[in-house]
């Protein structure tokens, strides 16, 4: 590893720490190095506020050094106006020579303009220094504006012989979770801006779709009930936590905290609600319903990242888990934990 990818390394080791609130914004780190020495370090905490460039910068103790250093950045600093000043123009103003850059920004507004202004400056800009990693670090931000829908996780539990559920009418689910990995679930829940249910999983389960295991913001929640059948009383209408519910029908409960979405059930509603979530802003949707509607993003393609979770139970019977098709090309392939865990992550669209 080179002294410039050691570095970059470091700003997407930063970068991940704003994973539940630098959204919608990518996740940026960067580091400031004088004579091979960190002298400031930052990354993007929470969209709305300072860039890492910003925090980079503010964490340095003498700042006459900053006209003898290099700054490294996962992605190209911003050159427009938003909701901060542009980075580009701190870099300028500071007297910073040397620029490393992971990758280029892919978002319209940016989009190599802030490392022309750093070369325009007279500053030495150097760009693509591990630059599949950043771009992996800024997945869900590029899926988001290229695509213009959400980066989508599928999660479920399944048995050893691919089982999600025994069949039932009522009661409990069969669970599969441990304690442990139960956390962990609400840890990725809290990593994502919406969760979304089927009719059957909200009726059946009584999920309340929550972070209640895990510290962090909860996902706004949301539910398919095509003709408003679900029970008033479920823990996803109790008003906690802003709710989604995508119908054909006109509603006029007025829950608190409840929103109805009318969609037209007579063609594929997938597009649709892809569709309400870009307009919501919702970078990334986690998708936790069963079997029949998880199984409808996977033939639609409409997925990016697959968490199962596999138990050593065998159940015999049931409801199967879903299934993907052997011409999909998984990235990558994990176990960890006490209970098996796939992660498993989509080719990206060209």
């Amino acid at each position: 590893m080179t002294k410039d990818e050691k570095y970059i390394a470091r700003c997407i080791q930063l970068a991940k720490n704003g994973l539940c609130n630098a959204a919608p914004n990518p996740m940026v780190g960067a580091v400031i190095v004088h004579n091979d020495t960190i002298i400031g370090e930052g990354y993007h905490i929470r969209c709305g506020e300072a860039h890492a460039e910003v925090n980079a910068v503010r964490s340095v103790k003498d700042e006459s050094l900053l006209k003898e250093s290099t700054i490294y950045v996962s992605l190209e600093p911003c050159s427009h106006h938003g909701k901060t000043p542009p980075c580009a123009d701190l870099i300028i103003n500071k007297g910073i020579p040397r620029v490393v850059v992971g990758c280029q920004d892919p978002f319209s507004l940016v989009a190599g303009r802030g490392i022309a202004k750093l070369r325009e400056a007279g500053i030495e800009v150097k760009v693509g220094v591990l630059e599949e990693e950043c771009r992996q670090l800024i997945r869900r931000f590029v899926t988001f504006n290229t695509l213009r829908r959400p980066f989508i996780t599928l999660k479920w539990a399944e048995s050893a012989d691919g089982f999600i559920d025994l069949h039932r009418t009522e009661g409990h689910p069969y669970i599969f979770s441990s304690p442990l990995s139960s956390m962990l679930v609400h840890k990725r829940r809290a990593e994502h801006s919406a969760i979304l249910v089927g009719r059957r999983t909200a009726l059946l389960d009584n999920p309340s779709l929550t972070t209640r295991n895990w510290y962090g913001k909860n996902p706004v929640r949301m539910v398919i009930d095509k003709d408003l059948t679900l029970p008033k009383h479920l823990a996803l209408f109790d008003g906690s936590v802003r709710t989604l519910v995508f119908t054909q029908r006109e509603d006029t409960s007025n829950r608190p905290n409840v929103e109805h979405i009318r969609l037209d059930f007579k063609i594929d509603i997938l597009p649709q609600i892809m569709e309400v979530l870009y307009k919501e802003k919702l970078q990334s949707l986690m998708v936790e319903g069963g079997s029949i509607l998880l199984q409808s993003f996977i033939d639609a393609g409409c997925w990016d990242e697959a968490y199962i979770e596999q138990s050593d139970a065998h159940l015999k019977d049931g409801v199967k888990a879903p299934s993907f098709s052997p011409e999909y090309d998984f990235l990558t392939f994990r176990k960890f934990g006490k209970e098996i865990k796939y992660v498993l992550n989509k080719a990206p669209e060209e």
